[in-house]
């Protein structure tokens, strides 16, 4: 690729100096390689996908999640190029390089805190009411902001200093939470996926965003290649891909892994799928509040997922493919791998490797690019009978896994203790005798977010408001957003086990020093 391309630009060409020499020749392989050298992408391993595996190797953890990503998006990307028609198509619509799509892959998670979606949810809680950040926390907008600002290849850099393409295709959901872009995909009538504002938080901006406001500046410039080419909410080819790849490898290996451990049961996977398919007319002419009364009878939540996909998704949605996916996935996952449970043997062991192999091959091949997708989807998309498929295997997983009430217990002693780790690092920070032994990244992190904030007072003060949306004004206003921003920073670049034994060192319950040296 000629490296002039404004795809293969960098912020900082002529950085390479300062860091590691660079081993690949296409810009984007060292896009790659520079993620992968990276310790926020090593901590991946030591961080829950969706509930810990306590050391045993069972379960997917960030890291064997974002490789399989990787693996499953240079593979789409790869059957896009390979067709001229999609070839063309996509480079139309700004261009799809296998290798910028591996390191998107590779990339999108590494925001993602301690304990997975749950320690998202208490450090955006936390952050938006304790510290007053209109943004809160994200982790797709905290994987933009370690790309492109705390994370350091080398002493005169900050961020990795990727291209634009992959940095562009890491913006999952290209806008951030409040007011950029105007108009903000929150005022569309059919928001795209993750734009709406959430149910239980109106007023306080989109669900799912990829940029805070201090990182608006690199959200532009990786954009600005695309900016004629795709509208200004829409992912680039790249970053479809990648979401694409995301969404097949969360449908079939967390299914697969709870599988493994015994807590995917055959009988009431087979009840709720069986009954359904049984009685779908008579399910269908219950009225909501009936439904509502009957949740727990089976077939009943089923029919509930049945109709939002109706209200969400009319674009795609379609009965008879519904029916048909709940179908396959009866017969191929209920009848077939949890019909016989997993003891462990080869035979069990090739069964779960022949199921995830199976479906990632007929996933992958109902990939196609489409020019003019409903805002509901990517340019990027499967085909109707895939695409049902995935919302059924992801049904099955969010309502025999994540609902049940024993990892709830699990979860609620997890948000316990993010947030006791919050309040006594802040508690640190505000303590002016302990100044000079703060932990020296959570004080270079302060510092860092101290210049961002008072820079945007300066530049920009519409952007930044509290999170009741009054104006940012004052020194000790900054202060305390810097304050905030730098321990949420901090809590989220930790592993499981690191928040552990760092809120047992603060709480008095440890017996030596905590001096991890891998702290990032």
């Amino acid at each position: 690729m000629d490296e002039s391309d404004p795809r293969a630009a960098r912020r900082d060409p002529e950085n390479g100096a300062g860091g590691f020499t660079d081993l690949a020749a296409s810009p984007f392989r060292v896009d790659r390689d520079r993620i992968t050298a990276s310790p926020f992408f090593a901590r991946l391993g030591g961080v829950t996908q969706v509930v810990s595996a306590g050391g045993a190797g069972l379960l997917h953890n960030r890291l064997t999640h974002s490789l399989k990503v990787a693996q499953v998006a240079r593979g789409i990307a790869e059957r896009i190029t390979g067709s001229s028609e999609s070839a063309e198509l996509a480079t139309k619509l700004g261009g799809c390089d296998p290798d910028a799509c591996e390191a998107a892959a590779l990339a999108h998670d590494l925001g993602h805190p301690p304990f997975g979606h749950l320690g998202e949810q208490t450090l955006d809680r936390i952050a938006r009411h304790r510290f007053g950040l209109a943004d809160g926390f994200e982790g797709n907008a905290q994987t933009f902001r370690i790309l492109t600002t705390t994370d350091v290849r080398g002493p005169s850099s900050i961020g990795l200093d990727l291209t634009t393409a992959v940095r562009a295709a890491v913006l999952k959901y290209p806008w951030a939470r409040l007011h950029y872009p105007q108009p903000h995909p929150t005022e569309m009538p059919l928001p795209p996926r993750g734009a709406a504002e959430p149910d239980d938080a109106p007023g306080t901006g989109a669900s799912k965003f990829s940029a805070y406001v201090t990182e608006l500046d690199d959200f532009e410039q990786a954009r600005a290649p695309f900016a004629a080419r795709i509208e200004p909410w829409q992912q680039t080819v790249e970053a479809s891909v990648m979401d694409t790849a995301d969404d097949i490898a969360y449908a079939i290996h967390d299914l697969q892994d709870f599988h493994r451990i015994g807590v995917l049961q055959h009988a009431p996977v087979a009840a709720e799928l069986g009954e359904w398919l049984a009685h779908a007319v008579e399910l269908a002419s219950l009225d909501d509040a009936r439904l509502t009364a009957e949740i727990r009878r089976p077939g009943r939540s089923l029919e509930r997922m049945r109709r939002r996909m109706h209200v969400k998704d009319s674009w795609i949605v379609d009965d008879d493919a519904f029916a048909a996916a709940v179908a396959r996935v009866q017969r191929e996952l209920v009848d077939g791998l949890l019909a016989d449970g997993f003891d462990g043997s080869t035979e069990a062991e090739q069964a779960t490797a022949a199921f995830s192999a199976n479906w990632t091959a007929r996933l992958v091949d109902g990939v196609f690019v489409l020019s003019s997708p409903s805002t509901r989807s990517g340019h990027v998309s499967l085909r109707p009978a895939q695409w049902h498929e995935v919302q059924a295997l992801k049904f099955v997983h969010r309502r025999f896994v994540l609902l049940r009430p024993d990892l709830a217990l699990h979860q609620r002693g997890q948000a316990s203790l993010v947030t006791t780790l919050v309040d006594a690092l802040d508690a640190w920070l505000l303590d002016r005798d302990e100044a000079s032994r703060l932990p020296r990244r959570l004080h270079d992190l302060m510092e860092l977010a101290h210049g961002e904030y008072a820079g945007l007072v300066r530049t920009a003060p519409e952007l930044l408001v509290g999170a009741t949306g009054e104006r940012i004004e004052g020194a000790d206003a900054v202060r305390g957003l810097a304050r905030g921003r730098a321990v949420v920073d901090f809590v989220a670049s930790l592993t499981d086990k690191q928040a552990v034994t760092l809120l047992d060192a603060l709480s008095g319950r440890s017996s030596q020093p905590w001096s991890d040296s891998f702290v990032l």
